[in-house]
């Protein structure tokens, strides 16, 4: 099982595309918005996730976590210490933490990125402490996933498919959405 997270603000395309990719890979994908279940994306699509991280109680540990980012989205991601909890468990537990666009700045303002590869949205590289920095558009470093923003939001979720299920998993989704690069 796999948490996105979703707050007000969050960028449409970096959840949606990534959920589809999941999806489709026959991963179990769970939304969970942040203090309420319904949220205001950031160009306007409200969603009502499966979850609220108000009282979230969690059968099993999550294979991964995955924070899209966007504006104020990011920033509501971070000040919710129950989302910021489940990604330092699932670091400490090597599971797949997955951040896009302005998203990486949580996991670097956290410690999660010293040491390894990463990349963010251009003008958030100075929160990722630690980090040796990426020109690549997703970059995995270990359990650790990131992505440059909404462009590449469809590879950002192969990436994550494919940490999860394999390579091949992910370039059957891949080939059967014609994608290509």
């Amino acid at each position: 099982m796999v948490i996105l997270f979703m707050a007000n603000g969050t960028e449409e395309t970096e959840a949606i595309a990534v959920f589809d990719i999941l999806k489709r890979g026959g991963v179990e994908v769970v939304t969970v918005g942040v203090d309420e279940k319904s949220v205001c994306l950031s160009h306007g699509l409200r969603i009502e996730c499966d979850e609220s991280s108000r009282g979230l109680v969690l059968s099993e540990a999550p294979e991964a976590v995955i924070l899209p980012g966007g504006m104020p989205g990011t920033l509501n991601l971070e000040k919710n210490a129950d989302v910021i909890g489940l990604v330092k468990d699932a670091a400490s537990r090597g599971a797949v933490v997955a951040a896009i666009c302005a998203a990486p700045s949580i996991l670097g303002r956290h410690g999660l990125l010293k040491g390894r590869e990463a990349v963010c949205y251009p003008g958030f590289e100075k929160h990722l402490a630690g980090a040796v920095l990426s020109e690549k558009p997703v970059v995995r470093d270990g359990n650790i996933i990131t992505a440059k923003g909404a462009g590449v939001a469809l590879e950002f979720g192969a990436e994550i498919l494919s940490a999860l299920k394999g390579e091949e998993a992910a370039a059957a989704v891949m080939s059967a959405v014609q994608y290509s690069r």
